[in-house]
């Protein structure tokens, strides 16, 4: 039995700032100081806050651009299709506490358990042994696979949720025919038999030039990832409405997705969860006028709404009515498309059926198209773009016959509203229902039938008609004439299949974009249903040239010009750095975007992204570059020592290059004679000379350096000698005093550097020539005559040898000298 809906109260409480109506809302550039409001109903920010799948296809029976959004919402492991599903949700009952509570829990979950397993196993093999029936009714199967679902008991489901396994439920909802990835793979006959399928005669007839409006369904890729996004199709989780029904943590603040969120402690209020659900519906409703306008910049004049824009509202718990909360959101929506002449319709889902025999599915649709219906309504469009913003229907499955879907059809549309039957209009299916099939009960019924060319080429009556566009001209005026009965203005849908496709099971997926016009009248209104959505419109503008192809451009791969995130990134980088170039100056916005233009493809038009070439919308992700494997013949010690070295030159280069006094350029230099920009270059690269000259005599030093400490350590440790290195008083450089062990022992002397020699040969007089005169630079010092070297005497290389290795002396005057 389904639920009775639930009735708000006729009194209304004053509405705290908290879990209300949301006001207007102030787009800022930077999410990190977006309002608190925003902030709630913006997905990047708030988790809770989702795209709704069905916003995401090529059309309601299709399936999901992962591409664009995430993949379909889950609410208990369960893909949540449609709220209209008859799965019922799974409530756990509370845990007992104590050991012995938890105990008896775990002990019902086993049993839930098995009960599950051995009633699915047995379903399944009923299922697997019954064999196929061909015919127009139920096959065997087909009751078989309704056994399962209805083997399913909810401690059964409710065990496998628990356990994580996935259910018959799930098995039912996320039996989609386009969904990518979960079809079966198509076996040898049906292969067969597609290829051998006669080829499709198409029609060459071209509506140009093209007088009509071209549309696209629900949502725009290029606004979705606009910042903030803008969008019409924001939904939650039911979890999420039952959550926020407890206050908030701070009651005085507004709501925040971290810092103050529903108090689970604190009593549930049911007002509370239905102000957060609604909130959502008014940010959905307030993003369609920017919708709107975007489209008309760009020559788009037809938009199909998407169907959830009030989560949940046909819901048979949770559902609620749209007035009074949105009636003025919606006005002024309706406000901007009716000012700008554009065409609105919507689409309900595949399991809105008039022609079920389940009653429970029955009111589910009801309810379902009197939400549509009133959605519309509050729109206040003028007379004739009200009787155009129609409701399209699938008859839907076939059940035990066609006839008998048909009857209960007729009977349910007899049921509704005046209004919704004004609204609604038929669809022809590539499922079991083709234009044949529809076209008399329309014709019947005084509803307007739409044509969709993809359906056609899958599902048509072969006895009569050939696949293709060519023979359904034939049906053009009787189509027509269902539309002009009720003055409304006709409409058609049009998409192609992908180009690997081959069985009818393949062709029914959405071609991402379509690459040529069908065969209508020059001044239809058509609408494009493909996954790249608003991108597939403007890839027919740019092909045929139509109008407003002039208008977009190519976008910046991963570059935005219209958004304030880049202009407030670059007005803080500039603030916090202390040098600002002129170049700087030059690319720095100087003004931010107006919120009217946020997200309106920039003066430039940059609205259009290549097919494939979604990830341009979005900024470009962070390359992390992985760690190179070492060399062969190289340890991590070897490549610590190479790194070690090169920080040493580079900080040697550093040292020089700051050491260097910088000169001035001036236009007057050297005796007030102008510097030609030659002479500048000339002294530029003489001071790169230097200081690379400089920068190879400090590492040729320290390599020296090295060696000559390496040659010490190496020469005591194999002599057995030690050596005191001892500072000498007074400034005087370095020596190194040796002491014999034994006697009559060879004193081991280490070996001088370069450095050494050069102060030796100055201080012996002698000059770079090696003429024996003493130099002129040099004057004769105390050390000098007590060596005995005179200016004109060279002394003996043995003598000169002995001299530099005997300190002993003057070591022992060092040494009284300081006592």
């Amino acid at each position: 039995m389904a639920a009775t809906k639930r009735k708000r109260s006729s009194i209304e409480a004053p509405k705290p700032a908290v879990n209300g109506d949301a006001p207007p809302l102030k787009r800022r550039a930077s999410t990190r100081n977006a309002a608190p409001v925003a902030a709630v109903v913006n997905p990047d920010i708030n988790g809770e806050v989702l795209d709704a799948p069905d916003a995401t296809r090529a059309s309601p029976d299709s399936s999901v651009n992962e591409d664009i959004v995430s993949a379909p919402i889950k609410t208990n492991g369960v893909k949540e299709e449609s709220p209209l599903r008859d799965a019922p949700d799974v409530v756990e009952p509370p845990k007992r506490k104590g050991r012995a509570g938890e105990a008896r829990d775990a002990a019902k979950g086993v049993r839930d358990a098995e009960e599950a397993v051995s009633v699915v196993v047995d379903a399944a093999a009923a299922h697997k042994a019954a064999p196929a029936k061909k015919g127009r009714g139920k096959t065997i199967k087909q009751e078989a696979d309704e056994d399962i679902t209805a083997a399913a008991t909810p401690a059964a489901k409710a065990a496998s949720v628990k356990q994580g396994k996935k259910t018959v439920d799930d098995e039912v909802a996320g039996r989609d025919p386009e969904a990518e990835g979960d079809e079966e793979a198509p076996d040898e006959e049906e292969v067969k038999e597609a290829l051998c399928r006669p080829p499709p005669v198409n029609s060459d007839y071209l509506p140009l030039p093209w007088k009509g409006r071209l549309g696209y369904a629900c949502l725009n890729t290029y606004l979705r990832q606009s910042n903030p996004p803008v969008f019409s199709s924001r939904t939650c989780r039911i979890q999420s409405i039952l959550e926020h029904r407890h206050p908030l943590a701070d009651p005085t603040q507004p709501e925040h997705p971290t810092r103050n969120r529903p108090d689970r402690s604190k009593p549930a209020d049911m007002e509370l969860g239905q102000r957060y659900v609604e909130a959502l519906g008014v940010a959905n409703v307030r993003d369609i006028a920017k919708m709107i306008r975007w489209n008309d910049r760009y020559n788009i004049k037809f938009l199909r709404l998407s169907s959830e824009i009030f989560p949940f509202a046909s819901h048979p718990e949770y559902g609620y009515k749209l007035a009074p909360f949105a009636s003025e959101a919606l006005a002024e929506a309706g406000k901007v498309i009716a000012e700008l002449g554009h065409r609105v319709t919507t689409h309900p889902g595949q399991f809105t059926q008039l022609g079920s025999p389940r009653p429970s599915v029955i009111e589910n649709a009801m309810r379902d198209l009197a939400y549509h219906d009133e959605l519309l309504t509050l729109l206040k469009l003028p007379e004739q773009q009200n009787k155009d913003a129609v409701m399209i229907l699938h008859m839907g499955g076939i059940f035990d016959g066609k006839e008998g879907v048909i009857t209960r059809f007729k009977e349910n549309y007899a049921k509704l509203s005046p209004s919704v039957q004004n609204r609604l209009v038929l669809e022809n299916d590539d499922m079991g229902w083709s234009v044949h099939d529809l076209l008399h009960v329309c014709e019947e019924l005084n509803i307007p039938m739409v044509l969709d060319y993809h359906h056609h080429n899958i599902v048509f009556d072969k006895s009569q008609i050939r696949e293709g566009t060519k023979d359904i001209m034939d049906l053009y005026p009787r189509i027509s004439a269902t539309w002009a009965r009720k003055g409304i203005k006709q409409k058609m849908h049009y998409s192609e299949p992908t180009p690997p496709a081959v069985t009818p099971s393949q062709r029914r997926k959405h071609n991402p974009r379509v690459m040529t016009l069908p065969p209508c009248a020059p001044d239809m209104d058509l609408m494009i249903e493909a996954k790249d959505k608003e991108q597939a419109v403007f890839e027919l503008m740019r092909t045929f040239k139509l109008p407003g192809y002039d208008t977009f451009n190519d976008i910046l791969p991963y570059t935005r010009n219209d958004d304030n995130k880049v202009v407030m990134a670059a007005i803080t980088k500039k603030s916090r750095s202390k040098k600002v170039t002129l170049e700087d100056e030059e690319d720095t916005p100087r003004e931010l975007v107006s919120e009217e233009e946020v997200g309106m493809g920039g003066p430039e038009g940059r609205v259009y992204w290549p097919p494939g070439m979604e990830e341009w919308l979005r900024p470009k992700k962070r390359e992390v570059k992985k760690k190179e494997p070492l060399e062969e013949g190289k340890s991590k010690a070897k490549v610590k020592k190479e790194a070690e070295t090169a920080y040493r030159k580079r900080e040697a280069e550093k040292a020089a290059a700051k050491a260097e006094p910088e000169e001035e350029d001036g236009s007057a230099s050297e005796g007030g004679v102008e510097v030609t920009p030659a002479t500048k270059k000339a002294k530029a690269a003489m001071r790169k000379k230097e200081r690379a000259e400089r920068v190879r005599a400090a590492a040729k030093a320290e390599a020296e350096e090295a060696k000559r400490v390496a040659r010490e350590t190496k020469a005591s440790a194999g002599g057995g000698a030690t050596a005191a290195v001892k500072p000498e008083a007074k400034g005087k450089r370095d020596r190194v005093k040796t002491e014999k062990v034994e006697k009559d022992e060879e004193v081991v002397v280490p070996t001088p550097s370069p450095s050494d020699e050069e102060e030796e040969e100055e201080v012996e007089g002698y000059d770079d020539d090696g003429e024996g005169g003493k130099s002129d630079e040099q004057p004769v010092t105390p050390a000098l005559k007590r060596t005995g070297v005179t200016a004109g005497r060279k002394r003996s290389g043995r003598a000169a040898k002995a001299k530099k290795v005997s300190y002993a002396e003057e070591d022992e005057d060092a040494e009284m000298e300081e006592a």
